[in-house]
């Protein structure tokens, strides 16, 4: 079976073809980073008139690296949410057309799990169950993971999520657009220890975030008479960086004692962050624990991740609608999402 996958939630658009026998086929993203760079975050309206003009020369693209004619597509799997409206739009909008005009099932997917089982695409892929800790964009998540479409919340951010807090962080320092990899950057060149940052809920008891505190003392050092950018930048960024780090880790490190689980997935944009990876794969280590996490290329947004979930809920029975309605979800919880033959 192949499946084109479409993801076109924020700021990405993202395109790609999984089969289920070949796996992989081709897949390509273009970003808008240069496009929002000069107003300092996504611009909506921009990003949507953006997707307009890129998903079909992607799609056009995609299907000529993979060797695939639209004609040889058995279905189509698009991002219905969460994100931006009329970004989601653009994407449930092309492939209901065109899922229409080939006589294909066109499938939607929650962006979320897409990032979720995005790991299984790797060469050695993690086994059900597992403990999954989501950090992508606007989402802070741990979920337990027993299958496609079963999941169980098990803590979430109560107000920013990591990766805003990188964005917010960097725009206080004085970094431009996006500001948490440039942030991360700046940390390596930095050194640990020199502002005392809190670490927010690290001894909650609890498997819930929050990073706006967190947030708001680094506003309050740069906001200092004596602060300088030139010199204290990097070991701030360090400084918060490690805080960040140390609370996901100690949360998902909780997660798999609490579940019992000796797996553990991470994905989403900050999964790529190298102080979390390390930090996790040594702790795990000591514990006899594993860690999974996806391509360095498929941490961000994407189509592959798209394609692929598709392409699980199809094997596991979903079937896609043949109304061909345009359906997008701006806000989808995840723990909302049935397996697939669920009903309710």
């Amino acid at each position: 079976m192949r499946v084109l996958g479409i993801e076109t939630s924020c700021d990405e658009t993202g395109v790609a073809v999984f089969d289920t026998e070949r796996g992989l086929l081709g897949h390509c993203v273009h970003s808008q980073i240069e496009l929002h760079a000069e107003y300092g975050g996504v611009v909506p309206e921009l990003a949507s008139r953006d997707h307009i003009r890129r998903l079909p020369l992607l799609v056009r693209q995609v299907l000529a690296a993979s060797e695939c004619s639209a004609g040889e597509l058995d279905a189509i799997a698009y991002t219905a949410g969460p994100g931006l409206a009329g970004a989601l739009l653009v994407g449930a909008s092309f492939a209901e057309a065109f899922g229409l005009s080939l006589g294909v099932p066109v499938l939607p997917v929650h962006h979320l799990e897409g990032h979720l089982l995005s790991p299984l695409l790797a060469a050695e892929p993690p086994e059900f169950p597992f403990v999954a800790l989501l950090v992508s964009g606007g989402h802070t998540q741990l979920m337990q993971v027993t299958g496609v479409g079963e999941y169980v919340l098990l803590g979430e951010t109560l107000d920013d999520a990591a990766g805003e807090a990188f964005d917010k962080t960097a725009k206080l320092i004085g970094l431009g657009y996006p500001g948490g990899p440039q942030l991360a950057r700046l940390a390596e060149a930095g050194e640990v220890g020199r502002f005392r940052l809190p670490r927010p809920m690290l001894h909650s008891g609890d498997l819930d975030f929050s990073f706006s505190g967190l947030k708001t003392a680094v506003l309050n050092v740069v906001s200092r008479q004596e602060w300088r950018p030139e010199r204290d930048a990097a070991d701030l960024a360090a400084d918060f960086q490690e805080a960040v780090v140390e609370v996901l880790s100690a949360k998902s490190l909780m997660a798999l004692q609490q579940t019992g689980l000796t797996r553990l997935v991470v994905a989403g944009g900050v999964g790529a962050n190298r102080k979390l990876r390390e930090r996790l794969d040594a702790s795990s280590r000591r514990k006899g624990w594993e860690v999974y996490y996806p391509e360095p290329e498929l941490c961000t947004d994407n189509g592959a991740m798209i394609a692929f979930a598709g392409a699980r809920r199809f094997a596991a029975g979903q079937a896609g609608a043949d109304s061909f309605a345009v359906r997008v979800f701006p806000r989808w919880p995840l723990a909302d999402l049935k397996a697939p033959g669920v009903s309710g």
